[in-house]
């Protein structure tokens, strides 16, 4: 990812999670600034409605990611926005068009190239959300608990000159049960996507990016704004680009001071 203002087809954000205090929305209203998208899509838990009822934490940098993608909304792009569990509350809402918004469970979308990718959350393929509630419920406290950890940790990490680690991201990789429930996961939205007839599927939901070749479907996932700060990017030829926010900062860093938010609907 190289300059600012990069003109490109489409922009694939999810797993924001806005009103979560671990929310990385100063680093996604700084990303955001730096693309020209004709299609953006919201591809679900932007906003963290499970946090309305306990710790909801909406910050002056989460009103500037939204004033953001309105200014975008303002030069002409199309904003998509799939729903996920955590604003599962727009499903009542849903299928429905607010200007050059849409909101729908799921999408289509046609790549430059003619690909037609599904555009999903991925949350229905997620067996414990659909089975065990309760469950999940408890496994996010757990993951809120691990994000605490997480961040004490990077701030020991910055004090010292390390760059951002996330120590649940390295859990999922490690640990065999969660493994299990990625390739799980994966297996279940390829199949769910051949079946719809497209080529391919953009999703979320377990904040593991990730772009690959299961059988006959592209996959690629979005990752998350929380531990990653990574999106999936369309260029005008079609080919489809997995930005981690991180790498390019330590490539092609913001000058000191940027961040207003005075320009946030620029």
């Amino acid at each position: 990812m190289e300059g600012t203002d990069m003109k490109v087809r489409s922009l694939f954000i999810s797993d924001v999670h806005l009103g979560c205090g671990f929310s990385r929305s100063r680093e996604l209203f700084e990303f955001l600034g730096r693309f020209e998208p004709d299609h953006l899509y919201l591809v679900g838990d932007i906003v963290d409605g499970w946090k309305l009822k306990r710790n909801f934490v909406w910050s002056d940098t989460a009103s500037f990611v939204v004033r953001r993608i309105l200014g975008m909304l303002k030069r002409g792009t199309r904003v998509f926005y799939a729903t996920g569990n955590h604003d599962e509350f727009l499903r009542g809402f849903s299928p429905h068009a607010f200007g050059n918004i849409e909101l729908a469970d799921e999408f289509v979308h046609e790549t430059a190239t003619g690909r037609r990718l599904l555009v999903i959350h991925g949350d229905r393929f997620d067996q414990v959300t659909r089975n065990a509630r309760w469950v999940y419920h408890l496994g996010d406290r757990a993951y809120t608990a691990a994000l605490h950890v997480n961040s004490w940790m990077n701030s020991a990490r910055r004090a010292l000159g390390y760059p951002h680690w996330s120590l649940s991201a390295a859990l999922k990789k490690k640990v065999k049960t969660a493994v299990n429930f990625i390739n799980d996961f994966e297996r279940f939205v390829a199949r769910y996507t051949e079946q719809q007839g497209c080529d391919g599927v953009i999703c979320g939901h377990i904040h593991v990016p990730a772009v690959r070749r299961i059988g006959a479907i592209d996959y690629y996932n979005c990752g998350d704004w929380v531990e990653h700060c990574s999106a999936l990017v369309e260029h005008g030829d079609g080919r489809i680009e997995l930005v981690d926010f991180h790498a390019a900062q330590r490539a092609q860093p913001l000058l000191p001071g940027l961040f207003t938010g005075d320009e946030a609907a620029a």
